[in-house]
């Protein structure tokens, strides 16, 4: 039997899902508020300008693994529950690069950086870079909060409503919580591989791939083994995503991350990759960590030590044993549907083999 078209092409669907949303979202606030549309406007430009729409389709083939039909009444509004996801990653992506103080995101300026330019363009009182900051504090929180309603207002039945709002709820506390603690880890110069690694499970882990099949799996009723054995095969395959991103954003090409070289260096990110730098005597890192003028010579000797070292070796033989892991996991799992069994395990691969 051939792939269903929401199966064969999911982010389309998502990504018309959330443009319909979004539209009827900015007409509600225009009316409220004009000067508000421009603000929904910056939201939706954010949310429609780029993402693979992971969160998305793992929550989908969660849905499609515990029986769900694509062909059934209840699709549409299953996409819908799980587009809203889009939103809890573009409040993570605003606010995360807020807290970074990041210029670009995806190779155009961040959203802090877009208001402030435009206080400055329009000469108005205070200071620019204040009211950027504002502006995308406020921005985030309505991706959060709209998030909410997109996915209670998606027409999905009251049991299924029940059943997910445990993973939702949680998924959204794991990911602040991630968030504060990689603030704090940041200020305490905690350069610890167990540092990082909890950062990883609650920051992109947990809201990435566990959670959003977590929710698909609930949604579809699925069994507490099923669930169980989503949730492992989540919880691994999201911190090998995570280390994978690591590793790219100090080797990445800047015209695929759309991010300059070593940007995660001069932000002082504390992830496993600096941890086991250190450890394995990348002394430069010493140097390079938060420094803003880095330069890319600078960035190019500190990755020439973390390979002489081992530590991108041992990174790597971490995201292999963790998609092993997973991998067999889902084996493990029972799984209604192969298809989805199947296509997670592409997913899986495709979420870790990314190339610099």
């Amino acid at each position: 039997m051939p792939p269903h078209p929401l199966d064969l092409d999911l982010p389309k669907h998502v990504d018309a899902a959330l443009a319909g949303y979004l539209a009827d979202r900015r007409d509600l606030g225009a009316r409220m508020e004009e000067n508000f549309g421009g603000a929904v406007d910056a939201l939706a430009d954010f949310v429609l300008g780029g993402g693979k729409r992971i969160r998305p389709t793992f929550a989908w083939w969660g849905w499609r693994a515990a029986g769900g039909d694509p062909d059934s009444p209840l699709a549409e509004a299953v996409l819908t529950a799980v587009s809203s996801l889009e939103l809890i990653q573009a409040c993570a992506l605003i606010h995360d690069d807020l807290m970074d103080a990041s210029e670009t995101r995806r190779g155009r300026p961040t959203v802090h950086v877009r208001f402030a330019r435009r206080h400055r363009a329009h000469d108005w009182l205070g200071e620019p870079e204040r009211f950027g900051l504002a502006a995308a504090v406020l921005i985030g929180d309505v991706a959060l909060a709209w998030a909410d309603d997109m996915l209670f207002a998606a027409g999905l039945p009251n049991d299924a409503l029940r059943r997910l709002s445990l993973p939702w709820r949680d998924m959204r506390t794991e990911m602040l919580a991630g968030q504060y603690l990689d603030v704090l880890t940041q200020a305490r110069g905690d350069a610890s591989p167990d540092a990082a690694l909890r950062i990883d499970r609650l920051k992109t882990a947990a809201y990435t791939v566990e959670r959003p099949l977590h929710m698909g799996a609930a949604i579809g009723g699925g069994s507490p083994e099923l669930v169980e054995g989503l949730r492992s095969f989540g919880t691994d395959i999201g911190v090998a995503f995570q280390l994978r991103d690591d590793l790219l954003g100090v080797f990445g090409d800047p015209a695929v991350t759309g991010k300059p070289a070593g940007d995660d260096l001069r932000e002082g990110k504390r992830t496993l990759l600096v941890a086991l730098g250190m450890r394995f005597g990348a002394d430069e890192l010493h140097d390079a960590l938060g420094r803003p003028d880095l330069d890319v010579a600078a960035v190019d000797v500190v990755r020439s030590r973390l390979v002489e070292v081992g530590a991108v070796a041992a990174v790597e033989e971490r995201i292999a044993a963790l998609t092993e892991s997973a991998l067999a996991a889902l084996d493990k799992a029972p799984v209604t549907e192969p298809a989805a069994a199947e296509r997670l395990a592409e997913l899986a691969i495709s979420a870790t083999k990314r190339t610099y």
